[in-house]
């Protein structure tokens, strides 16, 4: 396989735009694990500091931000591709990885979804590879897509020579 084969590209694929309803759920519940305490202390305790209702109202701002903004712009980042040659993807949102994993070096395949990527139909598909930066994962795909990405790397990593070491 030469470098003009395999090259860090854009991937071509966008992940399901129900993603933005997952990063969404999982923003809120982070933030509200942070922020249910404070307001909690507020709320039982007779006059509590005035640092404590600042805290609390900083922590809150920052969560209506970062709630509004973070799942937006990891869908616009997030993208994905799968060729005869390699897997591309482009993750994250403020630090942003380009990955490839080519198909030869490809171990494993697989599907994971969690209660909420139930719940909206969607799934994440992890490539393991003989590589020390650890597997690629694609979050955010529908359920449907991920089945067949999964069942085409398959196919592909079997009739692909090499011993993906």
């Amino acid at each position: 396989m030469t470098t003009e084969q395999v090259r860090l590209r854009a991937p071509r694929h966008q992940v399901s735009r129900k993603s933005i309803t997952l990063w969404t759920l999982h923003a809120v519940i982070g933030w509200a694990v942070v922020l249910l305490p404070q307001l909690v202390v507020l709320l039982f305790v007779d006059s509590p500091p005035t640092w404590q209702l600042t805290a609390a109202v900083a922590t809150g701002v920052l969560a209506v931000a970062h709630t509004l903004v973070m799942p937006r712009w990891r869908f616009r980042v997030h993208r994905w591709e799968s060729t005869p040659i390699a897997v591309y993807t482009l993750t994250g949102w403020l630090s942003q990885e380009w990955r490839i994993a080519p198909v030869s070096r490809i171990q494993t395949v697989d599907t994971k979804r969690g209660p909420l990527q139930q719940l909206l139909g969607l799934s994440t598909v992890t490539v393991t590879t003989a590589s020390a930066a650890g597997p690629v994962h694609i979050e955010g795909l529908d359920h449907e897509a991920a089945v067949r990405l999964a069942d085409e790397l398959t196919t592909t990593t079997d009739a692909t020579p090499g011993d993906a070491t």
